[in-house]
């Protein structure tokens, strides 16, 4: 038994090869935005394992349904995303930090 959330063409493209999928569609929120989130630790894991940029593509699809679901557009997501980056910086200098001297004690 499978039983995880799948993207919308799925049931399609299991009928067009001869097999009968048997789902439902989730209506309650709380549920849906945990099956996301069951589902982003999935395709995480898969890109981890794989290391192929095309699994990361599965990451953003639930990462762009979960800012749905928490009621925000993509637009509003993705000012958000350049305020946070404005100030605390993107990944481009690869800065890895290995500690921090508190001199105030």
């Amino acid at each position: 038994m499978i039983k995880k959330l799948v993207r919308d063409n799925i049931p399609a493209i299991i009928e067009s090869a001869g097999r009968i999928p048997i789902y439902k569609c989730i209506e309650d929120r709380g549920e849906y935005e945990q099956l996301l989130k069951c589902k982003l630790q999935e395709e995480i894991a898969e890109f981890l394992e794989s290391n192929e940029v095309v699994e990361l593509c599965d990451v953003v699809e639930v990462v762009y349904a979960l800012i749905k679901v928490q009621g925000m557009s993509l637009e509003d997501f993705e000012r958000l995303r350049l305020e946070k980056a404005s100030i605390n910086g993107i990944f481009e200098k690869r800065i890895f930090l290995s500690e921090i001297i508190d001199y105030s004690k």
